[in-house]
């Protein structure tokens, strides 16, 4: 029974942390070119498994508050949940942060690509483009190189 509350326990601060993070950084959590920094947590669910819920959780809510409706609350959550069970699966810390990179880039690109407007258009590049080479970009900033870093204290502090 201790072991289940410590899941459920690490699963929600997991998730408090992602969706109060997502949130308060709001201007440079949602849209075409999207820093979240919360986002540094989608590589815990390598070594810590109550991440994986926490993630889809923590995402759920911060989607709710973003304000790009129901899609976003629905298909981004269950994009992150995805990357958080294949980033789950990874063989080492390094691959473990290209699901959330490429699932995020190429999914979360699907919808958000509506928003942007005719100014950021390049010629000959589909918005779809333009929005997974932003999306992407970030993703690899925040999950990527700060997923990293994280990770690392994580291990750290676990030991």
């Amino acid at each position: 029974m201790e072991r289940k509350t410590q899941y459920i326990a690490k699963a929600g601060l997991i998730a408090a942390i992602y969706a109060v993070l997502t949130i308060f950084l709001m201007p440079i959590s949602y849209g075409p070119v999207q820093f979240r920094i919360s986002e540094a947590l989608t590589v815990l669910p390598f070594i810590e498994p109550a991440a994986v819920p926490g993630l889809f959780i923590g995402c759920i809510f911060a989607n709710y508050f973003g304000g790009l409706g129901w899609v976003d609350i629905v298909f981004g959550s269950l994009t992150t949940l995805a990357a958080a069970y294949l980033t789950s699966k990874m063989p080492n810390k390094y691959l473990a942060v290209l699901p959330p990179i490429f699932l995020n880039a190429f999914i979360v690109a699907i919808w958000v690509q509506q928003f942007i407007g005719e100014e950021v258009k390049i010629k000959g590049l589909s918005p779809y483009w333009i929005t997974v080479g932003t999306i992407g970009f970030g993703e690899f900033v925040t999950a990527g190189i700060l997923g990293l870093i994280v990770l690392a204290a994580f291990e750290r502090i676990k030991k």
